[in-house]
């Protein structure tokens, strides 16, 4: 009886494998052969493939380099001599599955029959965009690298597996070249397939990529600004009075969105605390944002009540803020109240961890532990990033007295927004370059404020989607007028109050105030945020808006780098000679971690910039 079920069973098998092998034959049938749907499920994965390696990235490059060297945060713990010295990093790997499809989209396409190919050119135009923004974010890091013969070994005859090295320059130039073939493509062509939900961005809006197109146009520019300006004016230009339009609105802004059960990395991360310098900057202006980049600190009423009951002194900074009454208790807050003084940042030079007077930052452990009825606490006197804007399954607790209520924010994880172009930026690069001299049809000031204004919604929008603590109230606050006043969301009249601000008015020092808001915009976005900050030299030494903390180790300003470490190469690496000869035509030294060198040996957009802190040239 067994040695029947056997056969059986063996029969079964190989009738089902002659059924897959029919399927694996059709699947990896000629290009020309694969229907629309097919096409459309690989837009949807090349999509999901433009933010990828989270963990690394945001764990080792934006949280320990990224973040510290453009004075956003500290490292974890506060800043030492190590800060400058790089480990291991991540990037971007467009190679293993982004450019897969797109190459597939456009091979498969191209074999169809002329009519069928008229009704694709849309979803083969989107493509440029896809892979060219991860590219970016690539080059920004350690410049040249395979572009233009990526992804080709499956369409060459023999395998091309050894492709080449783009320089900055070429890659620039092809994306430009690239950008406006799809726009004319995604502004001209008619009767397109339709993606649908496959769009998983812009839900088949094929006029939203082309305003993308756009942005991304202007992201090029801004890079070309130290090399040639005249070209980065005329690429402004173009956007300004393109027929595709810009993007101007929050639904242009590209919210790249996994799925409902992506939630960032799962893993948590060395998040620094806040610069104190940004945060001031903020808090005095009260501009809303610093309420979505970073967590308050853990001094509510009750925690203040808890340390004057305790006999403790509370941090002289917080205690600023403190109003007594006539028994010397907590009797509210002075100055603009909550949710604006539970904001406050650290030095962030190594030698102001060792000054005793920098005790009260860098010290809180000791300075801030309390015991009340046999129960202890601790409490953070300064801000964190806020780490809701990386991973949505970060659980909090909010801070109470001791021995007092447990309240918690967890099991509330929505699907993670990540932004990778917006409208807030669009209008801010408009801003800077009608500074710089580009005839473009609106004042800057205009651009200006609609770049503010953009910024602060899409920001509070995140907030609101990602599930921050606090966001619609502070639930330590029993009395409901309380907590509504001390929650984190965006409030009436808050933009308008803030675009009155003097640092928000353009006629004085106006580059410097166009820098500082893109610089505030990208807080999320770090790789834009360090390419920004070598290519603008703020923060800048001395400025009586947002200035350069000298980073002194020692009594002297430590080296930062201005481009990421390159692995030694090897022989035995196929594309040896390839990758050789690119170090070379950038005058890199591989396999160093010296700050000095990586500071020294600058990507090719950045050889004329301004040093850091230096300012707008």
């Amino acid at each position: 009886m067994k040695k029947t079920f056997n056969i059986i069973f063996a029969l079964i098998f190989l009738m089902t494998w002659g059924c897959d092998k029919e399927k694996f034959a059709d699947l990896n049938s000629n290009p020309s052969d694969l229907s629309a749907p097919e096409l459309r499920y690989s837009v949807t994965k090349a999509v999901e493939q433009m933010y990828g390696n989270d963990y690394t990235n945001w764990f080792y490059s934006n949280f320990q380099y990224i973040y510290p060297w453009a004075q956003v945060t500290t490292v974890q713990g506060g800043n030492g001599p190590g800060l400058v010295e790089m480990g291991d990093f991540g990037t971007q790997n467009p190679y293993k599955e982004l450019f897969p499809q797109t190459q597939d989209i456009r091979y498969s396409v191209e074999a169809m029959s002329e009519e069928n190919k008229a009704l694709h050119q849309a979803m083969v135009a989107i493509t440029y965009p896809i892979q060219i923004q991860p590219s970016m974010t690539i080059t920004d890091l350690t410049g040249s690298m395979v572009y233009s013969e990526a992804g080709l070994a499956p369409y060459t005859n023999p395998p091309l597996i050894t492709p080449k090295f783009d320089t900055q320059e070429e890659l620039f130039n092809t994306w430009l070249n690239e950008l406006d073939l799809a726009l004319e493509i995604l502004t001209t062509a008619e009767n397109q397939v339709v993606l649908g939900d496959q769009d998983v961005i812009y839900g088949g809006d094929y006029s939203k990529w082309a305003k993308y197109c756009n942005l991304l146009k202007l992201k090029i520019a801004v890079r070309l600004q130290g090399v040639n300006p005249t070209k980065a004016n005329q690429i402004a230009e173009e956007v300004a009075t393109s027929p595709a339009g810009y993007m101007d609105d929050l639904t242009d802004d590209f919210v790249y969105n996994r799925g409902v059960k992506y939630h960032g990395t799962g893993n948590g991360f060395w998040i620094g605390y806040a610069s104190k310098n940004l945060v001031d900057f903020m808090v005095e202006n009260q501009d809303p944002r610093v309420r979505f980049i970073f967590e308050k600190n853990g001094f509510n009423a009750e925690v203040v009540q808890a340390f004057i009951d305790a006999e403790k002194a509370l941090p002289p900074y917080v205690e600023e803020y403190v109003e007594y009454d006539a028994d010397g208790n907590f009797a509210g807050w002075k100055g603009a109240g909550e949710p604006w003084v539970r904001y406050h940042g650290v030095p962030l030079a190594p030698d102001a961890t060792l000054d005793a007077a920098n005790n009260i930052y860098f010290d809180q452990g000791n300075l801030y532990k309390i015991s009340l009825d046999d129960k202890e606490k601790t409490y953070s006197a300064t801000s964190l990033f806020s780490e809701k804007l990386v991973r949505t399954t970060y659980d909090y607790t909010y801070p109470t007295k001791p021995g007092g209520r447990v309240i918690q924010l967890k099991d509330n994880d929505p699907p993670l927004h990540v932004i990778l172009g917006s409208a807030a930026e669009t209008n801010l690069y408009l801003a800077e370059f009608k500074l710089l001299g580009a005839n473009l049809p609106k004042s800057a000031q205009d651009y200006f404020n609609r770049g503010v204004e953009l910024s602060i919604l899409r920001a509070d929008a995140l907030a609101e989607n990602n599930q921050m603590p606090y966001y619609n109230t502070d639930p330590v606050y029993l009395d409901p007028t309380k907590a509504e006043e001390a929650s984190t969301k965006l409030k009436n009249g808050e933009v308008e109050h803030l675009l009155e601000q003097p640092a928000y008015d353009l006629g004085e020092n106006g580059l410097e105030k166009v820098y500082i808001q893109q610089y505030i915009n990208f807080a999320n976005t770090p790789g834009d945020m360090w390419t920004l900050v070598r290519r603008s030299g703020i923060p800048k030494k001395g400025s009586d808006l947002l200035p350069w903390d000298e980073l002194l180790s020692s009594g002297s300003e430590l080296t930062v780098p201005r481009r990421f470490t390159i692995n030694t190469l090897t022989e035995d690496d196929k594309n040896f000679e390839n990758k050789k000869q690119a170090m070379e035509e950038q005058g890199f030294t591989t396999g160093t971690i010296n700050p000095e060198v990586l500071n020294s040996e600058r990507l090719w957009f950045d050889k004329s910039n301004p040093t850091y802190g230096a300012g707008p040239q």
